[in-house]
């Protein structure tokens, strides 16, 4: 633990409001933040770096539980590692999301009845431009609701001039190398959006469709080939057999008739097939398949494109002109006519790829593409995480990651997009290819054109953790801030965003990774566990949440549901007991501000405190370590559970209601307390803090006269442990929370006092004789006293005469009553569970209730014997 740290003068206004109202906190808290500069970086600092990179949202977007869940992951970090002396720096920004923006704009230029053809390409991107000027900044006030702590004068965009030059520079870096090619491959093509698409704008879903099992050839060399895409039958150029299937080597090198065209095709062997799935034989599509692709260049053969860019059929004959899905049914019905239909499943429920931005389903395509050579930069990545320069948290995401980088794939960075970085590539009048770099002249002349092309989003956000710090350029910042300390990112784009930067890491700054740590967080869901969807009518505006309870109530929430890589379920109920808590720490800081809690002078010798401020500056030290190792294992979840018993039952629920005994009397006891207390809560607040900055704020200063406990010391254990105090406060609680339940048990209000004799010489409990009768309304026990109930606890003996208070004899009767109904529960559940036959019938659900209802007879059982023997015989 620390002293008080800031040392201020005590605020002029130390009075709080009687209830807090986050509304009216929260707005002009944030902006105080900002204006002094608090969470700004200076990269001259001899501080030691923190950094942190915002996985930058889209320009288009606006804050959903997921940023909310995130963001509130990675302020806690930062403000702790700010508050620990640290040189900080999270790093906010935007990204400028291709397709997505591309997307909103021509559905405004659509509501004017034009199109982006109408405008041009320059045209358009200026019109992208005002947009973005207009409506692209939501999320950053959004943000600034939540409290995000970020360096707002550092914020870019990937389409900033700096961050533009980073991208021609890799790209040409990369293209020098012969990292960077041009090659037709088999793409994601959307047909509404007209581009090609990653695999991570891909959303697959279950689709009804149809199975069609068509037969090729004639007479002895026919063969049956099964798909739910008929209408590709016109691009086959092949059929494929696995080389050991018996069944069709007589056919293995043969041509076959292909049906509804003059066309034949050879049957070829590919151990790609599988023989025990369908027929064992697949119709090979090169130029509308991955895996047909990949036959085709195996065993060289032609392929043949027969859609154009929005999917409709461009091979010659009847079908011509018809729309893919026009054409699937166009076909199926003319090869029934010729008899060539053996089977058709309909509806068969399959996996089928939309557009994650329209929702069109995804055609693959045979296109001309720019591709990035993965197979080193891939390697690169792996090795990094293998041999301990990047840790992946939970470590049991690291399988997922090798899965990925050792298996990936040549990576399509164009798209057929005007907003974006355009691809640096000029093309001459005679077949001249030449790609610039950002300091270089474009070749110009009569015939020389760019690319039309733009790179993948997923290109310049790569380059996040070192373009934003000025790169190519060596800058200070780049110098103080790269690698960053930890990247904090959802497990769902470990492949694509966490993989594309640790590629481009690694090759741009010289096999440096980009980040220390890589802390993996689920998903956030409704509190049934299923995912949040507009669709599923689950879905929460996260602002709604913060109006209604405040800020801090979301992000307790959030954080007090985040185990690492787990997916996190979140409800509004839970939101409002986060604002309980609140209102819990607020009330019990008025409390102790009211009975002269403070912070000023250092702590009394603990030879002079009570065996209740030793426990409780013992339990505050064990916290403090116990939160630091948690922060450090990223346990959000366990950390936040751990501040929140502490905070509410061992601080407020009983040093609070200690200490009021104490103060009452008043004297040198009550200044120790007094004293302690203000530390336990100075401490407690700086704890908090990180998770919920608005109110630990506003009551820290109040407390302390700080100038801010966003700028404190972050407290450190100073090693205090008292166990025989803590044994001597536990035997207390003991006490004092069996005779509650025993009052409850019998009846009796909590208000409601009761005479009664303790029993405490040679007990550690003698000095708090006060303290227990004022807890638990326990009178004198009077000249007419009569113990009718004795309760043995902690080595003590509480004797309670409870004569006047409850009528004994209609007690003993209806707990007669409840007992027999838990013994007949009891004997109901053993009956049907020694039964054999019924165990062997019933479902493992139904065996497992029966079992939890005997289990929970037993419990009654003995809660109700136990009240029956404490209570004097009527």
């Amino acid at each position: 633990m620390t002293e008080n740290a800031q040392q201020q003068p005590p605020a002029p206004d130390t009075e709080l409001p009687t209830q807090y109202a986050p509304a009216d906190v929260e707005g002009p808290l944030y902006e105080r933040w900002v204006e002094r500069g608090y969470f700004e970086a200076d990269e001259k600092s001899d501080k030691p770096p923190y950094t942190i990179v915002i996985p930058p949202p889209n320009v288009t977007g606006s804050l959903h539980l997921g940023h909310a869940f995130e963001h509130t992951l990675i302020d806690a970090l930062t403000r702790r590692k700010r508050m620990q002396g640290f040189e900080t720096l999270w790093q906010p920004g935007m990204d400028h999301a291709g397709i997505a923006t591309q997307n909103v704009v021509e559905r405004e230029l659509g509501k004017e009845g034009k199109s982006r053809h109408d405008l041009g390409r320059e045209a358009f991107v200026e019109r992208v431009w005002q947009w973005k000027g207009e409506s692209g900044g939501q999320i950053s006030g959004q943000m600034r609701r939540l409290g995000d702590g970020v360096a707002w004068s550092r914020e870019r965009f990937t389409m900033d001039e700096g961050l533009s030059q980073a991208v021609q520079t890799i790209f040409k870096r990369l293209y020098d190398d012969e990292l960077i090619y041009r090659a037709e491959r088999i793409i994601n093509w959307c047909p509404r959006c007209l581009t090609a698409i990653s695999d991570i704008e891909v959303e697959y879903q279950d689709d009804d469709g149809e199975l069609v099992s068509m037969k090729y050839g004639e007479g002895d060399d026919t063969i049956v080939v099964a798909t739910t895409r008929a209408e590709t039958m016109l691009g086959d150029t092949a059929v494929a057999v696995h080389p050991d299937d018996e069944r069709y080597k007589h056919l293995v090198g043969k041509l076959i008739k292909l049906p509804l065209t003059d066309r034949s095709i050879p049957v070829v062997a590919d151990t790609h097939v599988d023989p025990e799935f369908g027929t064992g034989a697949v119709k090979v599509t090169p130029a509308h398949d991955p895996n047909d692709f990949e036959i085709g260049q195996r065993h060289d053969l032609p392929a043949i494109t027969i859609m154009d860019e929005h999917a409709v059929i461009t091979a010659h004959g009847p079908f011509q002109g018809l729309d893919r899905l026009e054409a699937r049914s166009a076909i199926v019905a003319a090869l029934r006519a010729e008899g060539r239909i053996v089977a058709e499943k309909r509806p068969y429920v399959h996996s089928v790829g939309h557009c994650s931005r329209c929702k069109t389903t995804i055609e693959p395509r045979l296109s001309m593409q720019w591709w990035v050579k993965v197979g080193p930069l891939a390697k690169a990545a792996g090795d990094a995480v293998r041999d301990g320069r990047v840790k992946i948290h939970p470590q049991e995401m690291e399988k997922r990651y090798f899965d990925w980088v050792d298996n990936l794939h040549d990576w399509c960075i164009s798209r057929q997009l005007w907003w974006g970085h355009r691809i640096p590539v000029w093309y001459g009048p005679e077949g001249e290819v030449v790609c610039v770099g950002p300091d270089e002249e474009p070749p110009s002349g009569e015939g020389w054109r760019q690319d039309t092309d733009v790179l993948d989003t997923w290109f310049s956000s790569g380059l996040w953790p070192f373009s934003t710090l000025g790169w190519p350029e060596q800058t200070e910042s780049l110098a103080k801030f790269y690698p960053n300390s930890v990247l904090v990112t959802g497990y769902d784009i470990l492949f694509f965003w966490v993989a594309r930067m640790m590629m481009f890491g690694l090759y741009a700054m010289d096999g440096t990774p980009p980040f220390h740590t890589i802390a993996l967080h689920g998903m956030v869901r409704d509190q049934f566990g299923k995912k949040m969807s507009k669709s599923f009518g689950n879905a929460v505006n996260p602002l709604d949440w913060m109006d209604k309870y405040g800020s801090d109530a979301l992000r307790f929430t959030l954080a007090r549901g985040a185990n690492p890589g787990v997916d996190v379920p979140i409800g509004e109920d839970w939101v409002q007991g986060s604002r309980n808590f609140a209102n819990k720490i607020w009330n019990a800081t008025r409390f102790a501000l009211m009975n002269g809690a403070t912070v000023e002078g250092p702590l009394p010798d603990a030879s002079a405190m009570s065996a209740t401020d030793r426990w409780i500056l013992s339990r505050l030290n064990s916290v403090v370590a116990e939160v630091d190792a948690l922060y450090e294992d990223f346990q959000f979840a366990k950390l936040s559970d751990a501040l929140f018993h502490f905070a509410w039952d061992e601080v407020f629920d009983w040093y609070v209601e200690l200490s009021k005994t104490t103060f009452q009397a008043g004297g040198e006891p009550a200044e120790v307390s007094k004293r302690v207390l203000g530390e336990v809560l100075d401490v407690t607040l700086k704890l908090l803090h990180p998770v919920v900055p608005f109110v630990t704020e506003t009551l820290w200063t109040t407390l302390t006269g700080g100038e801010s406990v966003v700028i404190a010391e972050w407290p450190t254990d100073s090693g205090f442990r008292d166990a025989a105090a803590e044994t001597e406060i536990e035997s207390l609680q003991s006490v004092i929370t069996e005779v509650r339940r025993f009052r409850a048990d019998q009846g009796l209000q909590p208000g409601q006092r009761v005479p009664a004799r303790l029993t405490l010489d040679g007990t550690a409990l003698a000095p708090h004789e006060a303290a227990i009768r004022q807890l638990l309304r326990l009178q004198p026990e009077g000249e007419s006293f009569s113990a009718t109930a004795t309760l043995p606890v902690a080595g003590a003996t509480v004797a309670l005469d409870l004569s006047g208070t409850i009528d004994v004899a209609a007690e003993r009767k209806r707990l007669a009553k409840d007992l027999a109904a838990a013994e007949k529960e009891k004997a109901q559940a053993t009956a049907k569970l020694g039964n054999e036959a019924f165990l062997a019938k019933a479902p493992d659900n139904v065996v497992d209730k029966i079992r939890g209802r005997l289990a929970k007879a037993d419990e009654d059982i003995a809660r109700i014997q136990s009240q029956l023997d404490k209570l004097p015989p009527a």
